[in-house]
């Protein structure tokens, strides 16, 4: 494998890199303000609206490994995982708008059916279609490590670029279009044109690679060979894309937990505009440090011990957040937050180069290039995690009494609150250094590289 030729310009970098911004009009609106959208402006219970998050999760499972395999089995002139980048988005952004856009006038099941079946289509469907295809091209258009990781830097700054922007807009946009249901259907609607406008663009930002020599030739030829269930098998034998897997469902529920963020600042600190705030002290630092993080991973000669180091860090800083929150400080608990999530950036700056490295170990150890199911992890751990996490926090707050919009909770909606917001994040924090302390596949790699004289281990 080659690992020190240049692939790509700064151009491609951030024409790649601006695809997060679509990803994350999809993701940070659902992940930070539908449960607040469906419960506080159309009225539904927010227990049933976890169940069918649930619920819909089961398609999900399916259509990760499905749309993963199809992608390694693609091949057309825009090359493998383009076009199931570009074509699904446009499903994205209908399905989108649906979800903000329930019918006020029907009656609740006719509500609950209208949800289950628009987000079910956005996740299960044209979102994991495009998001394992956007995943996909970093192992795709550079076989260059620095590269991947400068990638995955890239997107990551546009990805928390835009997630800042939206949480810290979203609330003050609503509210100028009119507030409530017909505010959020605005703008959803606006949103969904922008990311549709920014996919497009990524995706004839770049090429993927059409190596003919020999080695490519037998890898495509012996990749054909496979059926879906051998590759299958073949990916869930590599321990590392467990690995990837389990830390990254952790890490979107991670993300969900600091989503109900908005119920916190509303409920308990007295003010929902906030969450804007707090919206800043995460994407500021994050953006920042993932601007040096490919020269912070080159020093530290590689991802490993950054990785661990830096949830060490988070899981102080969480604790930090939790002691100010009893406190009441809010500029402390800014301060914590902000700290925590410069030891969140850089596993959220290099998983990419994560995945393309477990990629290369099912290479090296089988001789097949599974990169497609393989970044279905990407996809299967930002819908589960993601999707579940929203769902758990649904059921607890509706088991502890959550009431829409009432003036006052009761003090177990509070402690609820304070778990979710203040505790959940911490132990997550702790369960993520577990995970990280075995994700070791850089040197896995090497010592393959070094046994095999840079060559796959072919069957």
């Amino acid at each position: 494998m080659t690992t020190n030729k240049k692939y790509l310009k700064w151009y491609h970098k951030i024409g790649y890199g601006s695809g997060d911004i679509a990803g994350n009009v999809v993701y940070a609106l659902l992940t930070s303000f539908m449960m607040f959208y469906l419960t506080d402006s159309i009225g539904m219970s927010m227990g049933v609206v976890g169940t069918l998050i649930a619920l819909s999760k089961v398609f999900d499972g399916v259509t990760d490994f499905f749309f993963g395999r199809l992608i390694d089995k693609t091949h057309t002139k825009m090359g493998k995982a383009r076009p199931w980048m570009l074509w699904p988005y446009i499903g994205c952004s209908v399905c989108l708008i649906a979800c903000f856009a329930i019918p006020e006038s029907w009656g609740q099941t006719a509500q609950y059916a209208f949800f289950f079946i628009s987000y079910t289509l956005l996740n299960a469907v044209f979102f994991t279609a495009n998001n394992i295809a956007y995943a996909s091209l970093t192992a795709l258009i550079t076989k260059n490590t620095n590269e991947r990781v400068q990638l995955g830097s890239i997107r990551f700054i546009f990805a928390f670029g835009a997630s800042m922007l939206i949480q810290y807009i979203t609330i003050d946009a609503v509210n100028f279009f009119g507030g409530g249901a017909e505010g959020w259907r605005i703008v959803a609607i606006i949103y969904a044109i922008i990311g549709l406008a920014v996919n497009t663009i990524s995706v004839f930002s770049v090429k993927e690679l059409h190596e003919a020599d020999e080695e490519m030739d037998k890898e495509r030829s012996e990749e054909h060979k496979l059926t879906f269930f051998q590759s299958f098998k073949l990916l869930i034998k590599n321990k590392y894309y467990l690995l990837i897997c389990s830390t990254y469902i952790m890490t979107q529920l991670y993300a969900s937990v600091i989503g109900m963020g908005i119920y916190y600042m509303k409920y308990i600190l007295d003010n929902e505009g906030l969450f804007s705030d707090f919206a800043l002290a995460i994407n500021i630092p994050m953006v920042s440090l993932l601007l040096i993080l490919p020269f912070i991973i080159k020093k530290m000669g590689g991802m490993y011990k950054l990785n661990v180091i830096g949830y060490l860090i988070a899981t102080l800083g969480r604790i930090g957040v939790m002691v100010a929150g009893y406190m009441g400080n809010i500029p402390l608990m800014l301060i914590f937050t902000a700290i925590a999530t410069l030891g969140i950036a850089p596993l959220q700056g290099d998983m990419n180069a994560l995945i393309a490295s477990c990629s290369d170990y099912t290479a090296l150890t089988t001789g097949h290039r599974l990169d497609g199911m393989m970044y279905s992890c990407s996809s299967l751990g930002i819908k589960i995690g993601g999707a579940l996490g929203t769902a758990i926090c649904g059921w607890l707050l509706d088991a502890a009494g959550y009431m829409e919009n009432a003036p006052i909770q009761t003090p177990s909606t509070i402690n609820m609150l304070q778990f979710l917001y203040l505790w959940a994040p911490a132990i997550l924090c702790g369960i993520i250094i577990i995970l990280l302390s075995f994700l070791k596949v850089e040197k896995a790699n090497k010592e393959l590289l070094n046994a095999n004289g840079d060559g796959y281990i072919l069957r």
